[in-house]
Parts: structure tokens; sequence; C-alpha cells
């Protein structure tokens, strides 16, 4: 891991270990909630990895708080700027793609903005969310595929779209390709209880 990427595996880790604790969850069973492996929640909570997105989101919404109270940096109220080049980094691809977390509401019901750059060939797997979540996608720059639930539609700049995110879904790029996606997750927190039981 590079210093920027160790630094946020970090912050991460320290947030998820904090919000764990103030439920009163044990490691067995916020792993059991999330649905991931208790070494995997260890090793998040020590910053020794740099989990996908899909873990990341697996363990925020077991701990009822949504990606974005894991990744950014907490600012007073009523507003919180992200400058550019602040937001947090959480997929890079093999030839240099980003998703960048820009910014995000607080639970109950959470909003994400990220901004996404894909290289020529890069794909990226998205497992479903939870349900009810919805996502937005503008194309910037670029041509993406985007595939969901077993259909599959190419977006060009300008071109704009609405999906269910509880379903698998893959972007995918054949030329340098920039995107803003919008992720509407409700309820978060209401799923898995708040309460460590």
């Amino acid at each position: 891991m590079d210093t920027d990427t160790a630094a946020l595996a970090s912050a991460i880790g320290a947030r998820i270990r904090r919000e764990r604790q103030a439920r009163g969850l044990t490691l067995d069973r916020l792993a059991e909630l999330a649905q991931v492996s208790r070494r995997m929640v260890v090793n998040v909570e020590q910053g020794g990895v740099n989990p996908s997105v899909g873990t990341l989101l697996r363990l925020a919404d077991a701990l009822g708080v949504g990606l974005p109270a894991l990744v950014e940096t907490v600012r007073p109220a009523p507003m919180a700027v992200v400058r550019s080049g602040e937001g947090a980094v959480l997929w890079t691809g093999e030839h240099g793609g980003r998703g960048v977390l820009l910014a995000g509401t607080e639970p109950p019901e959470v909003v994400e903005l990220w901004q996404w750059t894909m290289a020529t060939g890069e794909r990226h797997q998205s497992e479903a969310h939870a349900a009810g979540t919805q996502e937005l996608l503008q194309v910037l720059e670029g041509r993406l595929v985007l595939e969901v639930g077993g259909e599959t539609v190419e977006l060009t700049p300008g071109d704009a779209v609405r999906f269910r995110g509880d379903v698998a879904h893959a972007y995918a790029a054949d030329a340098l390709t920039r995107f803003v996606l919008a992720v509407f997750e409700p309820g978060v927190g209401a799923r898995t209880g708040r309460t460590g039981a």
C-alpha cells in the first residue's frame, strides 16, 4: 500500500473499531452481521488491508452508519466541503482508474456522491447492495458499458441513467471514461439493529 492508501486504511479501521465498540459488538458479531470473516474484520480494524468497496459497504451497513461515515473526515455542521483531490479513493483499477467517494449524508437515508475515472479495458464488478438501493450515473467523458441485472446499456457523454443498486451490476470502459455516480441507500442501520443485538 502507498502512504495515502495506508493512512486511509488506518483511519477507516479506527472508525470501524470505534463504531463497533460503541454498539457493544464483538468482532465475531460484526463479522456475522456483515457476512465477512472475523479475520477480515480484524485486518480492517488494524488497517492492515485495503478492503474492497463491497466489504466496506457490508461493514458500514452492519454498523448502521453508511459508507461516508467510515471514510470522511469529521467536519462541523452545517457544511462539509471536500476540496479537489481530497476524496477517499476506494477503488483503483489495474490501469490507473479510480473510484473516489466525494461526499455523503448521514444515516438513515444515506446518499453518496462518487467520481469515477476508468482507463481503457477496466471493469468494476459490484455485488448487490442493500435492498432498496438506487443509483444515478452520468457519463462526462468516454464510453461506459453498464450491466445491471442481466441488462446491458452503452452510455456516452451526457447520457444519464437510474438503476437498481440492489442487484449485481458492473461498469466497463473501452476508452478513457469519466462519470459521476450518486448512490441512495435507504434505512441504513434499520436492517441490522444498532444496539449490538
